[in-house]
């Protein structure tokens, strides 16, 4: 089992439209709903990997109840903490001829401090029986900062392999507990060490940087460019294939999935980041985030070299 810890899943509407025009009658030719969030699309994309995902955080209202309703459909086992505040909502506008997206978030609302605790009860819970965990995105208004470093601890303790997609205090905080891997892009690594980095040279000496405060091992994604892995003695480059992007909303999380799925199993680094980035390019071709299609996957694999950088 792989655990997917996310405090605040959404429920999502991505709609299509040829042409979208602000202030403006617009008519959509596609609408879909779905269930979202970084660690549901996480943990959607793992199970298409072939893996026994389990999804986590908090809950509510009607929204709560579908977004579980969902979840359960497609075979993925769920136990969420349940909480006063309705479960928000998600919208992507996907303009066609301008081959633009986007996102309209509702931000997710403050829980009770109790609610940590018995969401914590919930990891401790199933931790004896996972091969992984995963904890993804940002936490509710006013949640504990060291929350990402608890779950991490927990993974730690019982010889559980943790990955860590998270900026920020929640990151660094995380360190503490040397998580088995943290994923931030290269904006939300600049923005963590609160300096700029302008070339290559300064994103490898920031992973490095993170490798000493704790981490074991560093990704560092950066969209269409290169992706940038360092298992604390190698450097490896990853170029993502060339693909005509239809919603990339949730290719970070379906990255973070390919990464989990494979080190559980033994895989190295370098491996690990190709099926990461070709499940990434596979989201990016869907229109729901996290629903991916496994033979896309094969295909893209073939596209995508591993380089190791000497240093």
């Amino acid at each position: 089992m792989i655990l997917c810890i996310g405090t605040t899943p959404a429920v999502q509407r991505v709609m299509l439209f040829r042409e979208f025009h602000l202030d403006a009658v617009n008519r959509a030719v596609t609408t879909l709903d779905g269930a979202c969030g970084k660690a549901v699309n996480t943990a959607k994309v793992l199970k298409v990997l072939g893996e026994k995902p389990l999804a986590t955080g908090f809950i509510g209202g009607d929204r709560g109840e579908y977004l579980r309703t969902v979840l359960e459909s497609k075979g993925i086992e769920t136990d969420f903490v349940t909480v006063p505040p309705r479960t928000r909502q998600c919208i992507t506008l996907i303009d066609e001829t301008a081959g633009t997206q986007t996102e309209l978030v509702e931000e997710s609302q403050a829980v009770e401090p109790a609610a940590y605790e018995r969401l914590l009860a919930v990891i401790r819970k199933h931790i004896p029986n996972c091969r992984g965990m995963v904890m993804l995105g940002t936490i509710t208004p006013g949640g504990p900062a060291d929350f990402y470093f608890q779950c991490a601890r927990i993974a730690q303790e019982a010889g559980v392999i943790s990955l860590v997609d998270a900026h920020g205090p929640l990151l660094l905080e995380s360190l503490k507990a040397k998580p088995g891997l943290v994923k931030p892009n290269r904006k939300e690594l600049a923005a963590t060490l609160g300096r700029a980095l302008n070339n290559e040279s300064e994103v490898l000496g920031a992973m490095r940087e993170l490798a000493q405060r704790g981490a074991q091992r560093v990704v560092v994604t950066a969209g269409t460019a290169a992706t940038l892995a360092f298992d604390g003695q190698n450097f490896w480059r990853l170029i993502p294939p060339r693909i005509n992007i239809v919603n990339p909303i949730g290719s970070g999380d379906a990255f973070a999935a390919g990464l989990m799925a494979k080190l559980a199993r033994g895989a190295d680094l370098g491996e690990a980041c190709r099926w990461g980035t070709a499940a990434a390019a596979a989201n990016a071709l869907t229109l729901m985030p996290g629903e991916i299609n496994w033979e896309i996957i094969k295909k893209l694999l073939e596209l995508i070299p591993l380089d190791v950088i000497l240093m």
